[in-house]
Protein backbone atom coordinates (compact mmCIF):
# COMPACT_ATOMS: atom_id res chain seq x y z
CA UNK A 1 0.00 0.00 0.00
CA UNK A 2 2.87 2.45 1.45
CA UNK A 3 5.05 1.71 -2.10
CA UNK A 4 1.37 2.22 -4.40
CA UNK A 5 0.80 5.54 -2.42
CA UNK A 6 4.32 6.74 -2.92
CA UNK A 7 4.47 6.37 -6.38
CA UNK A 8 1.32 7.90 -7.12
CA UNK A 9 2.65 10.91 -5.72
CA UNK A 10 6.37 10.54 -7.46
CA UNK A 11 3.58 10.46 -10.74
CA UNK A 12 1.78 13.56 -9.09
CA UNK A 13 5.29 15.25 -8.75
CA UNK A 14 6.50 14.69 -12.01
CA UNK A 15 3.15 15.75 -13.42
CA UNK A 16 3.37 19.40 -11.58
CA UNK A 17 7.06 19.32 -12.63
CA UNK A 18 5.68 19.05 -16.19
CA UNK A 19 3.31 21.46 -16.12
CA UNK A 20 5.44 24.04 -14.35
CA UNK A 21 8.16 23.84 -17.47
CA UNK A 22 5.50 23.82 -19.46
CA UNK A 23 4.43 27.17 -17.90
CA UNK A 24 7.91 28.90 -17.54
CA UNK A 25 7.97 27.91 -21.96
CA UNK A 26 5.09 29.67 -22.43
CA UNK A 27 5.74 32.85 -20.33
CA UNK A 28 9.23 32.95 -22.14
CA UNK A 29 7.57 32.80 -25.55
CA UNK A 30 5.56 35.57 -24.54
CA UNK A 31 8.14 37.67 -22.91
CA UNK A 32 10.31 36.94 -26.40
CA UNK A 33 7.08 38.25 -28.50
CA UNK A 34 6.40 40.80 -26.33
CA UNK A 35 10.24 42.08 -26.61
CA UNK A 36 10.18 41.66 -30.34
CA UNK A 37 7.31 43.85 -30.75
CA UNK A 38 9.71 46.38 -29.12
CA UNK A 39 12.20 45.93 -31.18
CA UNK A 40 10.35 46.09 -34.37
CA UNK A 41 8.56 49.27 -33.35
CA UNK A 42 12.31 50.74 -33.17
CA UNK A 43 13.03 49.72 -36.21
CA UNK A 44 10.20 50.86 -37.65
CA UNK A 45 10.52 54.42 -36.33
CA UNK A 46 14.46 54.36 -37.60
CA UNK A 47 13.03 53.05 -40.82
CA UNK A 48 10.97 56.60 -40.75
CA UNK A 49 13.64 58.59 -39.88
CA UNK A 50 15.86 57.30 -42.26
CA UNK A 51 13.18 58.07 -45.00
CA UNK A 52 12.41 61.71 -43.68
CA UNK A 53 16.33 62.28 -43.89
CA UNK A 54 16.58 61.43 -47.47
CA UNK A 55 13.40 63.31 -48.43
CA UNK A 56 15.03 66.04 -46.82
CA UNK A 57 17.87 66.61 -49.60
CA UNK A 58 14.99 67.62 -52.55
CA UNK A 59 12.81 69.34 -50.27
CA UNK A 60 15.59 71.13 -48.67
CA UNK A 61 16.58 72.67 -52.01
CA UNK A 62 13.47 73.64 -53.07
CA UNK A 63 12.46 75.24 -49.17
CA UNK A 64 16.03 76.91 -48.92
CA UNK A 65 17.57 77.39 -52.25
CA UNK A 66 14.55 78.27 -54.41
CA UNK A 67 11.67 79.17 -51.76
CA UNK A 68 14.00 81.14 -49.48
CA UNK A 69 16.83 82.53 -51.60
CA UNK A 70 20.12 80.51 -49.42
CA UNK A 71 22.97 79.95 -50.85
CA UNK A 72 23.53 76.75 -52.12
CA UNK A 73 26.62 75.83 -49.66
CA UNK A 74 23.70 75.94 -47.04
CA UNK A 75 21.55 73.33 -48.80
CA UNK A 76 24.92 71.28 -49.58
CA UNK A 77 26.00 71.46 -45.30
CA UNK A 78 22.07 70.64 -44.58
CA UNK A 79 22.29 67.54 -47.17
CA UNK A 80 24.95 66.47 -45.31
CA UNK A 81 23.50 66.89 -42.10
CA UNK A 82 21.24 64.62 -43.08
CA UNK A 83 22.92 62.16 -44.78
CA UNK A 84 25.23 61.84 -41.60
CA UNK A 85 21.77 61.36 -39.71
CA UNK A 86 20.70 58.63 -42.01
CA UNK A 87 23.88 57.12 -42.04
CA UNK A 88 24.31 56.38 -38.19
CA UNK A 89 20.26 55.82 -38.02
CA UNK A 90 20.95 53.02 -40.40
CA UNK A 91 24.06 51.98 -38.74
CA UNK A 92 22.18 51.70 -34.90
CA UNK A 93 19.00 50.14 -36.89
CA UNK A 94 21.23 46.59 -37.79
CA UNK A 95 21.48 45.88 -34.12
CA UNK A 96 17.78 45.93 -33.73
CA UNK A 97 16.50 44.68 -37.20
CA UNK A 98 18.60 41.55 -37.65
CA UNK A 99 17.54 39.81 -34.50
CA UNK A 100 15.34 37.24 -33.90
CA UNK A 101 14.36 37.75 -30.06
CA UNK A 102 11.88 34.43 -30.43
CA UNK A 103 15.05 32.23 -31.15
CA UNK A 104 18.35 33.90 -30.81
CA UNK A 105 20.63 33.00 -27.38
CA UNK A 106 19.24 36.29 -25.01
CA UNK A 107 22.58 37.28 -23.84
CA UNK A 108 23.54 38.22 -27.12
CA UNK A 109 20.57 39.81 -27.92
CA UNK A 110 20.98 41.84 -24.82
CA UNK A 111 24.67 42.81 -26.13
CA UNK A 112 23.04 44.21 -29.29
CA UNK A 113 20.45 45.99 -26.92
CA UNK A 114 22.91 47.83 -25.08
CA UNK A 115 24.94 48.71 -27.37
CA UNK A 116 21.88 50.15 -29.74
CA UNK A 117 20.94 52.14 -26.67
CA UNK A 118 24.27 53.24 -25.79
CA UNK A 119 24.66 54.60 -28.78
CA UNK A 120 21.26 56.43 -29.74
CA UNK A 121 22.20 58.28 -26.27
CA UNK A 122 25.62 59.02 -27.47
CA UNK A 123 24.36 60.27 -30.82
CA UNK A 124 22.84 63.40 -28.87
CA UNK A 125 26.89 64.16 -27.88
CA UNK A 126 26.97 64.90 -31.33
CA UNK A 127 23.80 65.62 -32.95
CA UNK A 128 22.67 68.29 -30.59
CA UNK A 129 26.04 70.69 -31.54
CA UNK A 130 25.70 69.89 -34.84
CA UNK A 131 22.18 71.13 -34.69
CA UNK A 132 23.24 73.99 -32.83
CA UNK A 133 25.66 74.81 -35.70
CA UNK A 134 23.01 74.60 -38.26
CA UNK A 135 20.13 77.06 -36.54
CA UNK A 136 23.44 79.49 -36.06
CA UNK A 137 24.46 79.01 -40.00
CA UNK A 138 20.01 79.70 -40.42
CA UNK A 139 20.22 82.84 -38.78
CA UNK A 140 23.04 84.19 -41.15
CA UNK A 141 21.55 83.04 -43.73
CA UNK A 142 18.11 85.04 -42.91
CA UNK A 143 20.32 88.08 -41.64
CA UNK A 144 22.11 88.10 -45.62
CA UNK A 145 18.87 88.52 -46.44
CA UNK A 146 17.07 90.93 -44.61
CA UNK A 147 19.49 93.18 -41.69
CA UNK A 148 16.34 93.60 -39.50
CA UNK A 149 16.36 89.72 -38.63
CA UNK A 150 14.18 89.98 -35.41
CA UNK A 151 11.02 90.63 -38.00
CA UNK A 152 11.90 88.29 -40.34
CA UNK A 153 9.27 85.93 -40.72
CA UNK A 154 11.35 83.30 -41.84
CA UNK A 155 13.43 83.50 -38.62
CA UNK A 156 10.49 83.09 -36.83
CA UNK A 157 9.36 80.02 -39.01
CA UNK A 158 12.19 78.75 -38.38
CA UNK A 159 12.34 78.88 -34.45
CA UNK A 160 8.80 77.66 -34.34
CA UNK A 161 9.81 74.80 -36.24
CA UNK A 162 13.34 74.06 -34.09
CA UNK A 163 11.30 74.36 -31.02
CA UNK A 164 9.00 71.81 -32.57
CA UNK A 165 11.49 69.44 -33.68
CA UNK A 166 13.01 69.49 -30.58
CA UNK A 167 10.14 68.60 -28.64
CA UNK A 168 9.40 65.88 -31.50
CA UNK A 169 13.12 64.77 -31.64
CA UNK A 170 13.26 64.21 -27.64
CA UNK A 171 10.08 62.69 -27.21
CA UNK A 172 11.17 59.99 -29.77
CA UNK A 173 14.82 59.45 -28.23
CA UNK A 174 13.00 59.08 -25.05
CA UNK A 175 10.70 56.50 -26.43
CA UNK A 176 13.30 54.92 -27.95
CA UNK A 177 15.43 54.48 -24.74
CA UNK A 178 12.77 53.31 -22.70
CA UNK A 179 12.13 50.51 -24.67
CA UNK A 180 15.57 49.43 -25.17
CA UNK A 181 15.77 49.72 -21.27
CA UNK A 182 12.11 47.40 -21.14
CA UNK A 183 13.99 45.05 -23.70
CA UNK A 184 16.82 45.07 -21.40
CA UNK A 185 15.05 44.69 -18.37
CA UNK A 186 12.62 41.66 -19.56
CA UNK A 187 16.61 39.89 -20.82
CA UNK A 188 17.48 39.87 -17.52
CA UNK A 189 14.60 39.12 -15.81
CA UNK A 190 14.57 35.69 -18.33
CA UNK A 191 18.30 35.15 -17.79
CA UNK A 192 17.98 35.35 -14.00
CA UNK A 193 15.54 32.64 -13.72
Amino acid sequence: MMDYELDEMRQQMQTLKNKLEKQEIVNESIVRHSMKKSADSIARRYYILMAVALLMLPYGYWAFVMLSGFSKAFWIATCVMMLICAAATYYNSRNVSNVDMTRNNLVEVRKKMARAKKFDADWLFFGIPMIIVWLGWFVYEVYKQDNEVISNPLLWGGCVGAVIGAIVGFSIHFKTQRQYQEIISQIEDIVEE
